[in-house]
């Protein structure tokens, strides 16, 4: 099957990749079929839930494209903070420019509001869901994930992206930061939700 994957992430891109083509699934993106980046798509990543945010965008690329679409929508949430970052974590403090620069200044944002707060206080998860859709009017199938750790109080290796370098995972023993692209898709959020929707795809009743 081919699928559309919403999203421009490379990082995002990468860890879809690694999960779902050896599950035999053909996975392309908005660039590959010449969809380029608008206002009107920029826009979509404004509802207050994971999943609103993860229809918005499924429904958007699979009319424009004709393809089943599959978008993730995900975050961290810290429990000092009431949940914060949460569907704002790519944007959470405000920056612009690459990327990097972006993650760098949310990282800081993060440590600055969890200065002086012991391991008991910065307990922190990472929550994905992902919603896939066969066309555009299409009932959505919808699979979830997520991974329990906490917030270190400096980063912690250069792997990965976002806030990884700061969150540090007890299945891994490490920081996502730290952890190699196998042992993450192995317990993040994405990669449990990439697998249950995969499982999904192939029960019975789901059409090839």
């Amino acid at each position: 099957m081919k699928i559309l994957a919403a999203t421009r992430n490379p990082g995002k891109q990468e860890e879809m990749k690694r999960i779902l083509r050896p599950r035999g699934l053909e996975i392309v993106f908005p660039d590959d079929i010449w969809l380029r980046e608008s206002s009107e798509g920029d826009a979509l990543e404004v509802a207050d839930s994971f999943e609103a945010n993860a229809r918005r965008k499924a429904e958007y690329f699979a009319r424009l494209s004709s393809l089943p679409t599959l978008a993730d929508d995900s975050g961290l949430e810290v429990m000092a903070l009431g949940g914060a970052p949460g569907v704002r974590s790519k944007r959470w403090s405000g920056a612009t420019g690459s990327p990097t620069e972006v993650d760098a200044a949310n990282n800081a944002e993060l440590l600055r509001r969890l200065a002086g707060l012991p391991q008991s206080k910065r307990l922190a998860r990472y929550r994905c869901v992902l919603v896939f859709l066969r066309s555009a009017s299409a009932v959505p199938l919808i699979s979830h994930g997520d991974c329990v750790g906490r917030i270190l109080e400096a980063p912690s290796g250069t792997s990965g992206f976002g806030y990884d370098p700061l969150f540090f995972n007890e299945e891994l023993g490490k920081s996502f930061g730290e952890a190699t692209a196998e042992e993450k898709d192995a317990v993040s959020h994405r990669g449990r939700a990439l697998r249950a929707l995969a499982q999904a795809l192939k029960a019975p009743g789901q059409p090839a």
